[in-house]
């Protein structure tokens, strides 16, 4: 089968990149109200939330990988040589990663300490005495990076597929080719299932990432290949083709699974334990959403999305300031709401509204400071002028 790059610029990986950001800063919302793990929690946690939020959670991490690989191989097209690309992604993610460290997401840990672990100290005291000084409070590592760990984890992998793009092109020949074999066929659905339950009860049992760049093993296999999936596809027109064809029956697969896993929460809520054979039937869903939903959502892109608009460019720039703000922003706001006599479904619209606003800010005040541009994950700019088509990629 003919093999081609796409055409120019993919709107529909544009698009699909700027929805699947957003999805996750709605995720991180909901992250507030259930209950698992985060640095703020709303009390009491409500059960039933789990649900909409496995409509998400198996696929939604994957899928950032899968995007910014793509943007990266896209990026390379661009590039005048593989070492200009990753000095510039050295600069475009690492810089953004210390000022968050430094700067952005500094009331988290603290807010977390306070409401979870009996903290007595005030911000500023905080500040100064505790998060600047490498330790470990309540397992709390500081200073940290937090959400940012995705930023970590992406500048990581764009070095290591940097390093690989180094070897003999007849290698990578080789290998892309293997893949194009396994994936631009009916293996496409069944392989990346079986890939996904592999990694996570084989490699290190369970879905819940470590965010420790230095043993997170089961989630460097998850990432890091769809990192590289996300690459295929840019320049595999075998494997996108594939992947269009296969959209529906995927969707279809995603939702079955997403059921499953729906009915096995509310059946078996909080730490109450499934049968051996429910429990398979449960790990096998989550890998069948996971993958599934990935295809389905880069074939609805391939096959409809893949066309411009005039917020399309500003969207695409914004993506990046939006992720680096938008937890601090919910962990903040959530900390005030803890103090107020509102009731969950208030909550959570004004937490919704608040981080919209806050990203909002964030973007528009920091695009328009030169200073801060490069801060916040933007080009710098030598004169005023409108959002470049070729915007942001992450």
């Amino acid at each position: 089968m003919e093999t081609r790059k796409p055409a120019g610029r993919h709107y529909g990986m544009d698009w699909l990149r700027i929805g699947a950001f957003q999805l996750l800063i709605l995720y991180h919302v909901g992250m507030a109200f259930v209950p698992w793990d985060f640095s703020v929690k709303m009390t009491p946690p409500i059960g039933w939330a789990v649900v909409p939020m496995f409509l998400t959670n198996p696929w939604r991490l994957s899928l950032l990988f899968v995007v910014s690989g793509f943007a990266s191989a896209a990026l390379l097209e661009r590039s005048p040589g593989i070492g200009a690309l990753m000095r510039s992604r050295l600069a475009r993610l690492g810089i953004p990663l210390l000022f968050g460290i430094a700067v952005i997401v500094t009331p988290q840990p603290w807010v977390e300490l306070v409401t979870q672990h009996g903290y007595a100290h005030g911000f500023g005291y905080f500040l100064l005495h505790d998060y600047y000084r490498p330790q470990q409070l309540h397992g709390v590592f500081m200073p940290t990076y937090m959400h940012l760990w995705f930023v970590v984890y992406l500048l990581v992998y764009t070095l290591v597929w940097g390093a690989l793009l180094t070897l003999p092109k007849a290698w990578i020949a080789a290998a892309k080719g293997i893949a194009e074999r396994v994936l631009a066929g009916p293996a496409l659905l069944p392989f990346g299932i079986a890939t996904f339950f592999l990694i996570h009860n084989f490699v290190s049992p369970g879905w819940s990432d470590t965010h420790l760049l230095v043993n997170d093993w089961s989630a460097h296999l998850d990432y890091f290949s769809a990192f590289l999936f996300g690459v295929l596809l840019r320049n595999s027109h075998a494997v996108r083709s594939t992947v269009a064809r296969w959209w529906k029956p995927a969707a279809v697969a995603a939702v079955l699974g997403w059921a499953y896993l729906a009915w096995a929460e509310l059946a078996y809520p909080g730490d109450a334990r499934m049968s051996y054979t429910l429990g398979l039937l449960f790990r096998i869903a989550r890998s069948t959403e996971a993958w599934s939903a990935i295809i389905a959502l880069v074939g609805v892109a391939e096959m409809h999305w893949n066309r411009d608009s005039t917020w399309r460019p500003m969207l695409a720039e914004a993506v990046f300031p939006f992720y680096i703000i938008h937890q601090t922003v919910i962990v903040v706001v959530g900390y005030w709401l803890l103090s107020t006599p509102t009731t969950g479904l208030e909550r959570f619209l004004i937490l919704v509204a608040a981080t919209a606003a806050g990203c909002w800010a964030f973007y528009l005040i920091g695009r328009a400071i030169e200073p801060l541009r490069p801060l916040i994950g933007l080009k710098r700019r030598t004169a005023v002028k409108p959002v470049p088509a070729n915007a942001v990629l992450v």
